[in-house]
C-alpha cells in the first residue's frame, strides 16, 4: 500500500523483510520453549519434591497451580499495560532473565515455602513473556498469516514440555530434582541477551493498515472493549474449559503414569514428553494452518474448528485414563493430544483480531490471566484435592477419575466455541474499524 493510500493514522509500511520476521518468530519460539521448560519442570519431579519437603497432593496442586497462576496474573496486567506503551522486546528479555534465575533458585530451596517463593518469582517473570510476544508477532505477520504464525509460536508449549519432561527425567535420574531445576534455568540468561540485542521493535500496526491511537485506552475502557464483544467473552469461557483440562494433564500426567503404570522418571519423561511435545506441536500446527485456509472463506471457521476438535478429542481421553496397559493409554493420549490442541492458533489469532492495535498485549495478558487463574489455578488443584478425597477408596487409581473429570470439562468448550461464532464476524469488523480506539457501547 502506498503512503498516499494508507489510512490516516495507520502504521507505516513494515521496515523488515519476511526473512527477518521469520527470524523473530524463531527467537520468540525459543523463548516460549524456555517458558514451558521452566514452568513444567516441577511436574516431572513432583513426587520427589512432595516426599522430600513433606507436602500433600493438595499442597503440590496448589503450588503448581493456583499459587503460580495468582502471581502470574497479578504481574501480567501491569506488565502488559507497560508493553502497550514501551518496548515489547525489552520487556520480553528482562522477563526471561527473571524467570530463568528464579527457576534455578528452586533447586536451592530447603523447605516447601522457600520453593513456593521461588515459584512465585517464576510466575512474575513469565507474565512478561507471552503478551508482548503476541503483540510483536501481530505486527510482524498480517491477519491472513497470523493464526499460522501464532500457532508456530504456540509450539513452544509442546517443545517446552518435551524438553522439560525428557531432560528433567534424565537429569533427575542421573542426579536429583534440584539439579533438574538448575539445568532448566541457566540457559535462559544468554537467550535473554540474544532477544535484547537482535530483535527489533516494529511500529505498532505495521502488518496492517489499521489506525493506531497515540495512547492505549484507559483500564476501564479496556474491560468494556474486551467483554463488550460477545465473541471475546464466549471465546474466554471456552478457552477456560480447555485450559482446565490441559494444565491438569500437564501437571499430573507424569504422576499418573508413575502411580498407575509404575513407570520411572526417565521412562515417564521420554514417553509422556515425546507424546505431549510432538503430538501437541503437530496439533497446534495443523490447526493453525487449517484455520487460516478455511477462514479465507468465512472467518467463523476460527471458532467452528475449535468447537469440532474440542468435542472430537474427548472420546480418546477415556481410554487414556482408564486403560489397563500403558501402550493403549499412551496411544490414546497421542490422538487425544493432537486433536485437542488444534484450537490454539485460532484462539490467539482471534484474541488479537478482536481488539484495537494498542490493546493487543493487554488483551493477550487479560486472556492469559483468566486462563491461568481458572485453568492452571484450579485444574491442578482440583485434581490434587480430588485425589486426596478419593484415595481412601481407590488408592493410587484415584488419579484416573480426577483427570478424566477435567477432560470432560475440556469438552464443554465445544458448545461455547459454536456460540462464539454467532457474533464473530460483526465483532471482528467492529475491531477493524475502531480507529479512535474508544470503547463500544454496552
Amino acid at each position: 500500500m502506498s503512503a498516499a493510500a494508507r489510512a490516516p493514522g495507520a502504521a507505516p509500511a513494515a521496515p523488515f523483510s519476511p526473512a527477518y520476521a521469520r527470524y523473530v518468530l524463531g527467537v520468540l519460539l525459543a523463548v516460549y520453549v524456555m517458558n514451558f521448560v521452566d514452568r513444567q519442570i516441577l511436574a516431572i519431579v513432583l513426587d520427589d519434591v512432595k516426599r522430600e519437603l513433606g507436602a500433600s497432593d493438595t499442597a503440590m496442586g496448589l503450588l503448581s497451580g493456583f499459587a503460580f497462576a495468582a502471581f502470574y496474573t497479578v504481574a501480567g496486567i501491569p506488565i502488559a499495560r507497560l508493553a502497550d506503551r514501551r518496548s515489547r522486546r525489552t520487556i520480553v528479555a528482562v522477563s526471561l532473565a527473571l524467570w530463568s534465575a528464579t527457576t534455578a533458585a528452586c533447586g536451592l530451596a530447603a523447605s516447601f515455602w522457600q520453593l513456593a517463593l521461588a515459584r512465585f518469582g517464576v510466575g512474575i517473570g513469565e507474565a512478561g513473556g507471552t503478551p508482548p510476544s503476541h503483540a510483536l508477532l501481530s505486527d510482524y505477520f498480517p491477519p491472513e498469516r497470523r493464526a499460522t504464525a501464532l500457532a508456530i509460536y504456540g509450539m513452544g508449549i509442546y517443545f517446552g514440555v518435551l524438553f522439560g519432561f525428557m531432560g528433567g527425567g534424565w537429569i533427575r535420574d542421573a542426579f536429583d530434582w534440584r539439579t533438574a531445576f538448575l539445568a532448566a534455568g541457566v540457559p535462559g540468561v544468554p537467550l535473554a541477551l540474544l532477544v535484547f540485542f537482535t530483535v527489533r521493535e516494529p511500529p505498532r500496526g505495521a502488518s496492517e493498515a489499521r489506525a493506531v491511537g497515540a495512547e492505549p485506552p484507559r483500564g476501564r475502557d479496556v474491560l468494556r472493549i474486551l467483554f463488550g464483544r460477545r465473541a471475546f467473552a464466549l471465546l474466554t469461557l471456552a478457552a477456560c474449559c480447555q485450559a482446565t483440562s490441559g494444565y491438569a494433564v500437564l501437571t499430573w500426567g507424569p504422576a499418573f503414569l508413575g502411580r498407575v503404570h509404575q513407570l520411572g522418571a526417565s521412562a515417564i519423561g521420554t514417553s509422556f514428553g515425546l507424546v505431549a511435545g510432538l503430538g501437541g506441536a503437530l496439533g497446534i500446527t495443523l490447526g493453525g494452518v487449517l484455520a487460516d485456509r478455511l477462514a479465507r472463506r468465512d472467518a467463523r471457521y476460527h471458532a467452528w474448528l475449535p468447537a469440532v476438535v474440542s468435542l472430537a478429542a474427548f472420546p480418546f481421553a477415556v481410554p487414556f485414563y482408564l486403560a489397563g496397559d500403558v501402550a493403549t493409554a499412551l496411544a490414546s493420549f497421542a490422538v487425544f493430544y493432537v486433536v485437542n490442541n488444534m484450537y490454539v492458533g485460532s484462539l490467539w489469532s482471534l484474541a488479537q483480531g478482536l481488539v484495537p492495535v494498542r490493546m493487543r498485549a493487554l488483551a493477550s495478558a487479560a486472556l492469559l490471566a483468566i486462563l491461568n487463574l481458572v485453568g492452571q489455578g484450579l485444574g491442578p488443584l482440583f485434581v490434587g484435592a480430588l485425589n486426596d478425597a478419593l484415595a481412601p477408596r481407590l488408592g493410587a487409581g484415584a488419579i484416573r477419575y480426577s483427570l478424566l473429570a477435567t477432560a470432560a470439562i475440556g469438552a464443554l468448550a465445544g458448545p461455547l466455541f459454536f456460540a462464539c461464532a454467532r457474533t464473530l464476524r460483526a465483532d471482528l469488523a467492529a475491531a477493524e474499524t475502531s480507529g479512535t480506539e474508544s470503547a463500544p457501547a454496552v
